[in-house]
């Protein structure tokens, strides 16, 4: 069996109508099956977790851009995640039976398609980059949708990978292939913006902080809490859990309390298990102990893992 995931990102949290027809454009193709669907109207994003075979899941990523570009108008958009599209950023991501050159080559073929059959502006960015700059998210984002539609015109190195070097009403789409992500955000209980932006500055791999984590502070739609919202882009190298307490320990350094925090989307069963492993002191705990997973692998005919 090959499956493959894809996370679309797209610019509207606030219209119900708009997010189901996204979602029911990827739902509605054979092959495919919606996992997660999560939208906040204060950063006015939906993103949406399908799976499926590769061409399925191809053909789910563009018909839900094709949605979107039509349903969101980014010239009015706002919101306080960055963004620099209707359909921000499209990444694939292998599940089983897939390479992560197989991702890259699907993430080319959506890119190829939203550039030549919808005229949006695409950039290759992760693992399916094709320049050294454009491997990081935010870089590709640099500016968001009002600065890029200044550049893309003016300055080669904003020109993109597929796709005219315009912007209209769609904007641009990043479009990749990568690992599994988690998106974690951790509330603070104060209304102090700068506090929240100064701890993701210190926490984020780009100035120093904690390996594979990239962090952004934010209002959120509660006066008196911030954000800090985060992608950790391998739980493998710094688990949700260290990530936790080192925003914590700043944050009460400053004499603020955590109010919550919060996964949007969904999230691979050994970063639980690391996390569980590490508060609970376990000698030993593994996906492979955790009887769901077990019960999966016997449906699926899958081989247990090696000890189990």
């Amino acid at each position: 069996m090959q499956l493959v995931e894809c996370v679309p990102n797209f610019s509207e949290g606030r219209r119900p109508e708009v997010i189901a027809e996204i979602r029911d454009a990827a739902a509605a193709v054979p092959g495919v099956t919606v996992l997660d669907l999560h939208a906040d109207p204060t950063h006015n994003r939906m993103v949406l977790t399908f799976v499926g075979g590769p061409e399925a899941v191809v053909t789910a990523a563009y018909r839900c851009a094709e949605q979107a570009a039509r349903l969101i108008d980014m010239t009015v958009q706002t919101g306080e995640h960055p963004r620099i599209g209707a359909t921000d950023v499209i990444p694939f991501v292998p599940v089983a039976g897939v390479t992560m050159e197989t991702c890259v080559e699907l993430a080319n073929e959506v890119g190829r398609r939203l550039g030549e059959e919808l005229g949006i502006p695409v950039y290759l960015y992760a693992r399916a980059a094709r320049r050294p700059e454009r491997v990081r998210l935010p870089d590709v984002r640099r500016g968001q949708y009002e600065g890029l539609r200044e550049a893309i015109a003016t300055n080669p190195d904003r020109a993109p990978d597929f796709g005219p070097a315009r912007i209209g009403t769609a904007g641009a789409t990043a479009v990749g292939a990568r690992p599994f992500l988690v998106a974690y955000n951790v509330n603070l209980a104060t209304s102090d913006l700068a506090l929240a932006k100064r701890i993701a500055r210190d926490i984020r791999e780009s100035s120093g902080g904690l390996p594979a984590v990239q962090a952004l502070g934010m209002l959120t739609d509660d006066p008196n809490v911030v954000q800090v919202s985060m992608n950790l882009l391998d739980t493998a190298v710094t688990p949700l859990h260290v990530v936790f307490e080192a925003v914590q320990a700043q944050a009460a350094a400053a004499g603020v309390a955590v109010a919550e925090s919060e996964i949007v989307g969904l999230l691979p069963l050994d970063a639980i298990v690391a996390t569980t492993r590490s508060h609970v002191k376990a000698r030993q705990l593994e996906a492979a102990q955790i009887v769901e997973a077990r019960l999966l692998q016997a449906l699926s005919g899958a081989e247990p893992p090696p000890g189990a």
